[in-house]
């Protein structure tokens, strides 16, 4: 590790800034007192070690980094797309181009996910939607060295004990001969082959769909859907229930009614008046049981009542928008291109930076808004509606310029 470290900053003092400099020499020492005895620990080989931090150094260029000495800071600009504004979320070129792409799959690949379905309960249009926005049905570049993303944000991310792991499992992965080092190409974010898979999801979910003996999610279409749809089960899907149902809410009933810890049996959120866009009733086996309200943009956007489904989906990742997205291209695959009835309205443009001012705002005043993160997750949003009620206000329950003016 000595030789390796020296090399590495020999071949960098050339390029990199001072600053640059001095962190990765932070970063090598990490390397070897602190990350290295936990690897070897868990029983990873120095030679494995060794091959996969070869010529690696951090990449300041990632987000959300804090550098040895300062503190963490919400970031001003919101870099992922999902926890954007909710209408650009539902491009309809995007949404079509995974429904369209999934529709031309799903007849070729029939059997191996009438297969998929009858051992995982998770229905095909759902694990093409998956596979479609997660990787472009496997057509993305993804370009990063995975260990030099991961271990840069084990080593200063805001999360760092998160990645810590999974650069951990990384290494296992290419111990155990899952894949080689040079394999190991990611995200910005860390994640792999074409379901996207963090290195401790890949362990955990990955499977082999083509009687291969290996779960090869990089170049194998079978092997990527069993493992998107193992993924799935595992986190609790349902078989035989929906994902949601879009519906409108009538204005007598809140918005700061959402989440999934408010639900209630969809027969009853029936007989408040809140009914399906199609007219129809929900389904009686569905009606039955329970379901929650979703409203992503608040009355700015359509309306939904979800199932535990739709919290299977955000397993996946951690945003409303992403799950919606993935229900509702899975819906278009399975039963053509219907798309949703409610608009999607203008809202504000707001750094993440204010509405976390704003989430600070509500926190003095006693609201749960699920941490000031900058992110309008459904407890920001009903902490909105709650206090705008409060305040005599017709509750829109999602931030605008004037929300964040007063409770900053």
């Amino acid at each position: 590790m000595k030789r390796l470290a020296c090399a590495a900053l020999f071949s960098l003092a050339a390029t990199l800034p001072a600053a640059a400099q001095t962190v990765d020499a932070q970063f090598r020492q990490w390397l070897q007192n602190d990350l290295w005895p936990e690897a070897r620990g868990k029983g990873i080989s120095a030679e494995t070690f060794n091959a996969a931090f070869a010529g690696v150094s951090v990449n300041l260029k990632l987000p959300d980094l804090v550098l040895p000495g300062q503190k963490p800071e919400t970031p001003k600009t919101q870099h992922q797309a999902e926890f954007g504004a909710p209408g650009n979320y539902f491009a309809e070129n995007t949404v079509a181009g995974v429904a369209g792409g999934g529709r031309n799959r799903a007849g070729r690949l029939k059997p191996a996910l009438d297969a998929i379905e009858r051992r995982t309960g998770v229905p095909a249009g759902v694990v093409l939607a998956v596979w479609g926005r997660e990787s472009g049905f496997g057509a993305a570049k993804i370009p990063h060295n995975a260990f030099e993303v991961l271990g840069t944000k084990a080593f200063l991310a805001t999360r760092k004990e998160m990645f810590r792991k999974e650069v951990l499992a990384a290494l296992e992965m290419v111990e155990r001969g899952h894949v080689s080092v040079a394999a190991m190409k990611s995200s910005w974010a860390g994640a792999l082959g074409q379901p996207q898979f963090l290195p401790t999801s890949y362990l955990a979910h990955a499977v082999d769909g083509d009687g291969d003996g290996r779960a090869d999610i990089w170049n194998s279409q079978a092997d990527t859907l069993a493992s998107i749809a193992n993924y799935l089960a595992h986190y609790g899907w349902v078989k035989g229930r929906d994902w949601g149902f879009e519906v409108t809410v009538p204005q007598n009933v809140s918005c700061a009614l959402e989440g999934p810890d408010r639900g209630r049996k969809i027969s009853d959120w029936a007989g408040m008046g809140i009914s399906r866009v199609n007219g129809r009733p929900f389904p009686e086996h569905e009606a039955r049981q329970e379901g929650y309200l979703l409203m992503p943009a608040g009355r700015n956007g359509p309306a939904f009542i979800v199932t535990p489904n739709f919290y299977v989906l955000k397993k996946y990742n951690e945003s409303d928008l992403y799950a919606l997205f993935v229900g509702h291209a899975g819906d278009r695959i399975a039963y053509g291109d219907r798309r949703f009835a409610g608009n999607w309205g203008r809202v504000d443009k707001l750094y993440r930076s204010d509405i976390a001012a704003m989430q600070r705002g509500l926190e003095k005043l006693g609201y749960d808004v699920g941490g000031a993160d900058g992110l309008p997750g459904f407890r920001t949003r009903r902490s909105i509606g709650e206090w705008q009620a409060r305040k005599g206000m017709q509750p829109t329950c999602f931030p605008d310029a004037a929300l964040v003016r007063a409770l900053k």
